[in-house]
């Protein structure tokens, strides 16, 4: 394809530079939405709404279809592939997975067999295939998998947890157990996301949601070289693909992050952009660094604080950036405030053109920020998340 038929997106996660900064929600498909909750009623489990492939493509769409982003994400969840290798699981709503048999021994790992995507995630290939064929080069489309230390820590610990204690005595007391778990679970990863690959997905973001859980001297043991382990087989197949490695609490992980393989890392808003580059160095890209408290402020704050962090990654390197906003989910539900069609009252705000970066990413709170207003919540807004689900897309 020529440059012109290359999705947006696509381009700015290869470095190339444009002229307008492509946008997409990290959030797209979700609860902010009436068409979703009005299918969530109808189907009440997540893994009915992310793997019956004409309802997870009609989620994946509604966002698309109505503000028209850069980037269409796939519809599902990190843990979808685990029952593949013999890992059983459910996605409780409100809580997310939880592993009924979680893994404990050496029996259990070997018990484990190599994944084989179109028998154990049919759904995948039909999804992704629509996606595609619906979008065609008018956005990205972009898969994600876990990384083997999140997946491993769902897998021992067998739901989320606030301290990880099960997962870090079998690290810190005899590792052989998690090593032999995380090796069989980073050669599954890497088999789905190259499956994604050939199904259609354009770009893949691997989520290490509770590697920032982890010391520096810890992370370089267990999470550093089984990232690498994924990335390195999924470049083997698909080297044209960019990568992104996402790592919650990233901010004394982020030279080690560089070192995964990865195209582009996630800074979060704990650290100077402009010394984020520093650590990272010239060649690589980087999305992220915006505080999402951000979006409870006015319009002009939210674009002072974006063009200024913008300014500072100008000033160090020119490769391609990603300003990322990750926020919990909250149940609202919102109206127009104007009577210009949505999609052009947001895209007009976030599309700053004269911005120095190639990729602006936003989550549905920014809907609130672009001219929609709160009318009501039905019930009361979480207020201790320490085991939110942060990488499910719902």
């Amino acid at each position: 394809m020529t440059g012109a038929n290359i999705p947006y997106l696509l381009r700015a996660a290869r470095g190339e530079k444009l002229d307008r900064p492509p946008v997409w929600m990290m959030r797209q498909a979700g609860r902010y939405m009436k068409a979703y909750r009005d299918l969530r009623d109808k189907y009440p489990s997540f893994r009915e709404r992310s793997e019956i492939p004409e309802v997870a493509i009609e989620v994946s769409l509604q966002p698309w279809r109505a503000f028209k982003p850069d980037g269409v994400i796939l519809f599902s969840d990190i843990v979808t592939p685990l029952p593949g290798i013999g890992i059983e699981m459910d996605i409780a709503e409100g809580k997310g997975p939880i592993i009924a048999n979680p893994i404990r021994t050496l029996e259990q790992v070997e018990a484990l067999h190599p994944i084989v995507p179109d028998e154990s995630t049919p759904f995948i290939r039909p999804i992704l295939t629509a996606l595609r064929e619906e979008v065609k080069n008018e956005a990205a489309v972009l898969g994600f998998v876990g990384a083997p230390w999140t997946l491993a820590a769902y897998a021992v610990e067998g739901k989320g947890s606030k301290t990880y204690s099960i997962i870090k005595n079998m690290a810190f007391s005899d590792s052989t157990v998690l090593h032999a778990l995380l090796g069989k679970i980073a050669d599954m990863i890497a088999t789905y996301a190259c499956h994604q690959i050939e199904c259609g997905a354009q770009v893949i973001q691997m989520f290490d949601s509770w590697a920032g859980q982890l010391s520096p001297q810890d992370y370089e043991v267990f999470a550093l070289p089984y990232q690498k382990r994924v990335f390195e087989q999924i470049k083997a197949k698909h080297p044209e693909t960019p990568l992104i490695l996402l790592v919650t609490g990233s901010a004394g992980l982020l030279e080690r992050m560089g070192e995964s393989g990865a195209d582009l890392i996630s800074v979060d808003w704990t650290v100077d952009m402009a010394d984020a580059r520093r650590r990272l160095g010239p060649e690589m890209g980087v999305q992220g660094n915006l505080d999402p408290g951000v979006l409870f402020g006015s319009k002009e704050f939210i674009r002072d604080r974006i063009l200024t962090r913008s300014k500072k990654q100008a000033r160090a390197v020119t490769s391609s950036t990603w300003v990322t906003v990750f926020c919990r989910r909250h149940r609202r539900k919102m109206r127009p405030t104007s009577s210009r069609p949505r999609s052009k009252r947001i895209n007009s705000w976030l599309r700053f053109k004269s911005a120095p970066m190639n990729v602006l990413k936003f989550t549905p709170k920014t809907a609130m920020s672009a001219g929609f207003r709160v009318l009501d919540v039905p019930s009361p807004l979480p207020t201790k998340r320490s085991q939110s689900h942060e990488h499910q897309t719902s």
